[in-house]
């Protein structure tokens, strides 16, 4: 991992900027974060922990995009969720003092902030609302993946795809020419639906036929939002 001179954020100014859980923290625990914590980079393709590894810290996204996923028995990658700028990984591990239940990877260049494993321990011992931000954070993590389970068991590979695409406009947004502000793999976004890559490929080529989306590479330009959106049956 190679580091670069820029900047260091403070948590109070990122926090503000981001809605981060810390901004429930007050003045002393923000000084005392900004204190013990340690500024990385990561560049695409770097991990930042393995799954059942040891880890002595959480991570908090400044800047990038980082893919959090477990692996199976065949080596395949099943992705659980991106985190970007605001969001913390890792936390579960810390909290239940286990091995990290994922792995953690780059897929847009990172800046992170680490934190030690005791600081984390010492703000929900402290800050009832961190505490308490916190465990919602965790439920929703929790109703994420049971919502993706029941995708899994109910519906087509089809609207499954067609659903991951409008859950990524609605987190990551588009540009000024309706692309997606996040670039992945076809086996990337076959990892997310649960399926196989050309699964993947051969629905996108279909997507375009129909004229619901619009391919460049990896980029994947939104042409009819709602035409996905009947497919997938989210507001159904």
């Amino acid at each position: 991992m190679k580091q670069y001179e820029v900047p260091i954020p403070f948590c109070d100014k990122c926090s503000m900027e981001t809605g981060a859980i810390f901004r429930h923290l007050t003045r002393d625990e923000v000084d005392m974060i900004n204190f013990e914590k340690e500024f990385r980079q990561y560049k695409r393709g770097e991990i930042l922990y393995n799954e059942g590894n040891r880890i002595s810290g959480f991570y908090c996204v400044n800047k990038g995009i980082i893919k959090v996923f477990k692996t199976g028995f065949d080596g395949k990658e099943q992705i659980i969720r991106f985190a970007k700028p605001g969001d913390i990984i890792a936390y579960r591990s810390v909290l239940s003092n286990e091995s990290a239940c994922t792995s953690a990877k780059v897929i847009e260049d990172c800046q992170v902030c680490f934190i030690p494993s005791e600081i984390l321990i010492k703000l929900v011992k402290t800050n009832s609302s961190f505490a308490h931000e916190l465990l919602k954070l965790a439920c929703h993590e929790l109703g994420e993946a049971n919502s993706f389970i029941t995708d899994i068991a109910q519906k087509t590979v089809r609207e499954r795809l067609a659903e991951i695409i409008i859950l990524l406009v609605n987190d990551f947004g588009l540009d000024e020419q309706n692309f997606l502000q996040i670039s992945l793999t076809r086996e990337e976004l076959a990892n997310i639906v649960g399926t196989a890559t050309e699964s993947v490929i051969r629905l996108l080529s279909e997507f375009k036929s129909d004229k619901l989306v619009e391919l460049n590479g990896r980029k994947i330009r939104i042409l009819n939002k709602k035409g996905l959106e009947k497919i997938s049956n989210v507001f159904s």
